[in-house]
């Protein structure tokens, strides 16, 4: 799953490359998309739980200009017992092909119950739901 971003002038920084901030925006947009893509949002709301970031982990490895047209992919990585993990890449594209890799990334995540507000086991349908979407030979 992934979505394409052209960078835009308020993107940059003073050295006239994509601030390294507007990257965690880039991946969470990404992500918005996945999410929406297999109704997790509303599969998880109608269990009264909700989907929150823990951790971040990035890697900045080129850097990316006006211009480009960066792909930025999302995935299912792993599934913990309380926690699990998207993978993210964001591709610059040339002739709308992946040519460099400019991030990537591993999110964790958990599900709060919405009452209590602590993180949840991931059992039962749910796990199945993840499980469903784990990336191929993760």
């Amino acid at each position: 799953m992934s979505v394409d971003i052209i960078v835009r002038g308020y993107h940059l920084d003073i050295y006239q490359h994509v601030n390294n901030g507007r990257y965690l925006e880039f991946l969470e947009e990404s992500r918005w998309d996945f999410l929406g893509h297999h109704r997790l949002v509303e599969q998880f709301q109608e269990r009264d739980l909700a989907i929150v970031v823990a951790n971040i982990n990035i890697n900045y490895r080129k850097p990316a200009v006006f211009g480009d047209v960066l792909r930025v992919s999302t995935s299912v990585a792993a599934i913990g017992n309380k926690s699990a993990k998207f993978r993210q890449e964001v591709w610059r594209l040339e002739n709308g092909e992946p040519k460099d890799l400019v991030v990537d990334a591993v999110v964790t995540f958990c599900l709060l119950d919405d009452a209590s507000q602590n993180a949840v086991v991931i059992s039962g349908d749910v796990r199945a739901i993840l499980e469903s979407l784990l990336e191929i030979g993760a």
